[in-house]
């Protein structure tokens, strides 16, 4: 992962759940917070003129795309109620498949006939378009009462969080073993504990800790990361695997990963079908990214195109499956007024998931020397540990005893988790998460 990209990762994970409990509650405005940041982040690396400014302009952007995320799933899950969910999420990854195939053709063209400047130029009005749409047409609601910012909470659980992912991204490179790395894992893991005492003392917590006492919680944030941890893994050697061995040029490299989209964009549709039974459709979808990456561990220079999109296929039709599934899952596993911390949780656990599988395939290619060597191994480790993980978080996800519907997270106070008899009965419905 180049620095740029881990500066992203950091600000888009240490952002995300410190900016879901305020997503929650005042959505819309959160939203148009993230899409300016995202557009002046995006201003600063198209005219940058060395590589710190690029990077301190990833970051802007991440840190907006990290209030972006939240503010959207809490504002769709409103607008869709309960009946509409799952449609929903749907829509949502359909969005993001949409979105990276954009993406992919965009840069791969500006690569080989533009500047990549044209890439972060082209974001300024978009995001403006996008600012004036959602203050146009996006309804805004009561603030949510349950809301706070917990400010001893957020700067542990963002120290953290920064701490942790410091290690997991630089450890390829400085070594595992090495002072900077362990201090950082140290680090990390004493804030998070601090955290967890801070919140477990507080009336009012960012989020409370024992939420993960609820199985389903657990075996989703869980999946969420197993997911991300294969794609990331396969992106960190798919366009060096497409340009540095089989010789293709930025274009036509994007178009080769076409394939990668299309089930995000496509399969998602018929999941929602299914989504009264959740269980197999996570457990399947990541079964499908373990198998693909274990298939696209067999290409080499001589492999055909055609059999590699086939593996691409087999990979992203398994994310479009079980994708929208985890993320409601994630969400509904919460009291309906907690619909942007669940999406701050998701966020936090995929971009987890995305650093780790970057770290661990950087350290086996780094082992073996180059790409030629090290692409098989690294993507059959990966591989393995996914359907590993994938057989955990099918075995927790039934640990509710009901195919669906949300868990009652646990947690003593109901103004902090929401629960108690008034979530029992209803009166946290829908409409109280967004404004």
């Amino acid at each position: 992962m180049s620095a740029g990209g881990a500066k992203r990762a950091r600000a888009l994970s240490t952002t995300a759940l410190t900016s879901a409990r305020t997503a929650s509650a005042r959505g819309v405005g959160t939203l148009l917070a993230g899409l300016t940041l995202f557009a002046a982040g995006a201003a600063l690396g198209a005219l940058a003129r060395d590589p710190a400014v690029l990077i301190a302009g990833r970051g802007v952007s991440g840190a907006g795309a990290a209030l972006i995320t939240p503010a959207t799933m809490s504002i769709l899950m409103h607008l869709a109620g309960p009946q509409g969910r799952a449609r929903a999420m749907a829509a949502w990854t359909l969005a993001l498949g949409l979105g990276g195939l954009a993406g992919n053709l965009g840069g791969g063209l500006a690569g080989q006939y533009a500047s990549w400047r044209v890439l972060f130029a082209a974001m300024v009005p978009l995001a403006a378009l996008l600012v004036a749409a959602v203050a146009v047409t996006t309804p805004r609601t009561d603030r949510s009462p349950h809301s706070s910012l917990a400010p001893a909470g957020t700067l542990l659980l963002t120290g953290g969080l920064f701490a942790v992912l410091f290690g997991i991204i630089e450890g390829p490179a400085y070594g595992w073993t090495s002072p900077r790395i362990l201090l950082a894992f140290a680090a990390g893991a004493v804030l998070v504990a601090l955290f967890t005492i801070v919140s477990l003392r507080s009336r009012a917590p960012l989020f409370d800790p024992r939420v993960f006492a609820a199985p389903r919680l657990r075996a989703t944030t869980l999946g969420m990361a197993t997911g991300f941890f294969g794609l990331f893994s396969l992106f960190y050697v798919n366009s060096q695997y497409l340009q540095g061995v089989k010789g293709y040029g930025p274009a036509r490299t994007g178009l080769a990963i076409v394939p990668l989209i299309i089930g995000m964009a496509l399969v998602p549709g018929l999941a929602a079908r299914w989504s009264a039974h959740p269980r197999p459709v996570i457990g399947g979808g990541l079964a499908l990214i373990g198998t693909g990456l274990l298939g696209v561990s067999t290409a080499g220079a001589a492999t055909p195109y055609p059999l590699y999109a086939c593996w691409l296929l087999v990979l992203s039709a398994g994310t479009g499956l079980c994708m929208p599934a985890l993320t409601l899952g994630v969400v509904t596993s919460l009291p309906p007024h907690q619909a942007g911390l669940g999406s701050g949780l998701g966020t936090s656990a995929r971009e987890i998931g995305a650093a780790l599988g970057v770290a661990v395939t950087g350290t086996v290619l780094a082992s073996h020397g180059d790409l030629h060597t090290g692409m098989a191994p690294a993507l059959r480790v990966v591989g393995l540990l996914v359907l590993a993980a994938t057989v955990a978080v099918t075995v927790g996800y039934g640990g509710t005893g009901k195919d669906s519907g949300p868990t009652k997270p646990a947690g003593p106070a109901p103004e902090a988790t929401g629960t108690g008899p008034a979530y029992e009965r209803g009166e946290t419905a829908l409409g109280g998460g967004v404004r």
